[in-house]
């Protein structure tokens, strides 16, 4: 591969990358030094009625644009599906309840690296649960996560065996939801992951497995090349596994490979369409994320850019606000958004696209062991035998029939499933 072509490939790659029961409580004292290190904080959150008043108000006032001119959803959010999200959000929508369900949550913070991480640490009431920290991505948030708690940490509450019981570790990125923002350059992927792998060992964890889909993907897999003993293997949902001549063909200009697979080719046609279509959100947040100034001020603004991540999440979301929900419901979409804008982090969790420095789907050598799940709605569904490459120590490989890029939130049975199946190998 030429210099020039590595060049052009990296960018590309590097703008997909920016778009990728009964629970026991941790007991901890107010503040407690863990492993030796910075100490740990209970942590709730409360937004006040001024706070939630003012959102009301601005998405009251929001000015909306004319119709779109197709009938269809080619020049992006419709306005129809913005309008009746808007229509809830103010007349109907409780934050009030999403957090009561958060504060019900253990919940701290601790300083890693000069910044404050947030995280949901909840423990099993099994014996020999296997501890997971389990990474977001964008445009999500712990909010994900929230529903696979009970199903991990109590697994015969929700069709598992005790055996399946994990400790789960849920943190917010640095620069979203309650984390702190970073005020310096150099929090990327790798960074992140350091600072994860410090949080574990904070927790006491001797042996853990970690998971993630989108930069929770991105942060996964660095912390799997760190490859501090105590991490056993990762599972991901949205794997890096593109070869390098799929790689090449996906540039303006390029051609479709002869010879692929049905899976291979369809996966080709997903990648195709993202790279021509769904690929300005990340392309502006990795180039000028500061610009987005409009995103802060409006909510109903932020609640567009967040919901038009790729356009079959956008369907699933849509479709939602058309009394058709699956997997999703319209407070779910709004606890999300509703998040953002509380802790006014649209524009600092844009800058990890800035940030970043990694192709995102392009394999990176991982050596411990990997779990791989495809949801058929990802961006692209990773076929087997790019994945087998990608990852040459892959210990479990699944093809789901429904799901896509927010597979933990909206197929949460399917995904808790999963990884149950995919860390069996890894618990003796």
């Amino acid at each position: 591969m030429s210099s020039t072509t590595q060049s052009v490939t990296r960018r590309t790659l590097l703008a997909s990358a920016a778009v990728v029961g009964a629970l026991a409580v941790l007991p901890l004292p107010t503040a407690m030094a863990a492993g030796g290190g910075e100490a740990i904080h209970p942590f709730k959150f409360k937004a006040t009625e001024a706070q939630l008043e003012d959102l009301r108000r601005r998405i009251k006032a929001t000015r909306f644009p004319e119709r779109e001119i197709v009938d269809d959803n080619s020049q992006g959010v419709q306005s129809a599906t913005i309008e009746k999200l808007a229509k809830y959000w103010a007349k109907e929508y409780d934050w009030r309840k999403v957090e009561a369900r958060l504060n019900a949550l253990p919940q701290f913070t601790t300083k890693i690296d000069g910044v404050d991480i947030h995280f949901i640490h909840v423990k099993s009431k099994h014996d020999g649960a296997l501890p997971i920290i389990v990474t977001h991505g964008w445009p999500g948030s712990v909010i994900e996560q929230m529903k696979i708690i009970g199903p991990l940490t109590d697994p015969t509450a929700h069709g598992g065996s005790a055996s399946d019981a994990f400790d789960v570790v849920i943190p917010s990125i640095p620069g979203y939801g309650f984390s702190g923002k970073p005020t310096e350059k150099g929090w990327d992927p790798i960074r992140i992951a350091h600072g994860w792998i410090e949080l574990m060992k904070r927790l006491g964890y001797t042996r853990y497995v970690a998971q993630g889909g989108d930069w929770g993907d991105a942060v996964t897999e660095q912390m799997a090349l760190i490859a501090p003993p105590e991490l056993l293997g990762i599972h991901v949902n949205m794997p890096a596994t593109i070869p390098d001549n799929i790689a090449i063909a996906l540039q303006p200009g390029g051609k479709k490979p002869d010879g692929l697979s049905a899976d291979e080719s369809h996966a080709y046609d997903q990648l195709a369409d993202f790279y021509a279509h769904g690929l300005g959100y990340a392309i502006e947040m990795a180039n000028r994320p500061q610009t987005l100034v409009g995103i802060a001020d409006s909510p109903v603004g932020l609640a567009a850019w967040m919901i038009d991540h790729d356009i079959r999440s956008y369907d699933l979301i849509a479709r939602v606000f058309d009394g058709k929900p699956e997997g999703l419901s319209r407070d779910d979409i709004l606890d999300n958004v509703t998040l953002y804008w509380l802790t006014n982090t649209a524009v600092s969790s844009a800058r990890l696209y800035w940030e970043n420095k990694l192709a995102f789907f392009q394999p990176k050598n991982v050596k411990i062991p990997v779990a791989v799940s495809v949801f058929p709605d990802e961006i692209y569904a990773a076929p087997k035998t790019w994945t087998e490459k990608a990852y040459p120590n892959l210990i479990y490989f699944n093809k789901l029939d429904k799901g896509g890029h927010f597979a933990a939130w909206e197929q949460t049975k399917v995904f808790c499933d999963e990884l149950r199946a995919a860390f069996k190998s890894v618990r003796a």
